[in-house]
């Protein structure tokens, strides 16, 4: 089994990928979370797949990630891999979740990080041109195929990620500020070409959003930036400096989605 975490699509393709050449499933833990289980508990055999995949936020895992760790009961003996997507480096953030592994008696057998377009358009950052989004692609389908080659064989003790510079201070420092002060909706709101849709409710990984006249944001918030970036209109705007800045999601996360509700 594959637990996943995504919001605009890196981290469901990614898993889906992984999936369909295991002859495995994805789940989602968004859609787990939902159920309000204080405990999740799965049986697995002998090297059966135990995966965890997921997008870095500000070089760490997301906080709901951790959180569905924190809840599971695994019995038997699986092989564990996990997989960040991130935009340039992932910092510490498989550290962060082998250690949240390791306290539920879980040992990360392989690691992963994969480089995918970036969808974080708040502060000083953009999305990658067009010609970099498609380069980016095109190397995620290659490293794919080798992280399901080492996968198949269940190779142990393999770790290709990509820490970056500094990886432990922004990791240590810049990740617990991000959890603390920058979950919030406070920033989002949108303009006068909302249609309103619903879409931006409808994907909402933590039911955040209510469309009324306009999208309204509670308090909740994992900062996937689905509703900024999945709008059709380009209506949701985090602050004044996103209105001129690009949008991204997976080309493919409407077909996974729709697969993944089958």
């Amino acid at each position: 089994m594959i637990f996943y975490f995504t919001g605009t699509g890196n981290s469901l393709y990614a898993a889906a990928k992984i999936a369909e050449a295991q002859g495995d499933r994805t789940y989602s833990i968004a859609a787990l979370m939902d159920r309000e289980k204080e405990v999740f508990h799965y049986d697995l055999g002998e090297n059966e797949l135990l995966g965890f995949v997921f997008p870095v936020y500000a070089w760490g895992p997301p906080k709901i990630v951790l959180d569905f760790i924190s809840k599971l009961y695994i019995t038997g003996n699986p092989y564990v891999f996990s997989l960040s997507t991130c935009a340039d480096e992932e910092g510490h953030a498989t550290r962060v979740l082998r250690k949240a592994l390791a306290a539920k008696g879980l040992s990360l057998s392989s690691a992963y990080t994969l480089r995918m377009p970036n969808n974080y358009i708040i502060g000083g950052y953009d999305v990658d041109s067009k010609e970099d989004e498609t380069e980016k692609l095109r190397a995620a389908e290659l490293m794919l195929a080798e992280i399901n080659a080492i996968i198949g064989q269940r190779k142990k003790n393999v770790y290709l990620t990509i820490p970056g510079r500094r990886a432990g201070l922004k990791t240590t420092v810049i990740n617990p500020l991000f959890n603390r002060f920058a979950l919030s909706t406070r920033s989002f709101s949108a303009d006068d070409s909302c249609t309103r849709c619903g879409l931006c409710e409808k994907i909402c990984p933590v039911h955040t959003i209510k469309v009324t006249e306009k999208p309204v944001w509670g308090k909740a918030c994992t900062q996937c930036l689905a509703c900024l970036n999945r709008c059709p209109v380009h209506a949701i705007q985090y602050g004044k400096a996103t209105a001129k800045k690009g949008r991204y999601y997976h080309p493919d996360i409407d077909r996974l989605e729709n697969r993944d509700k089958e």
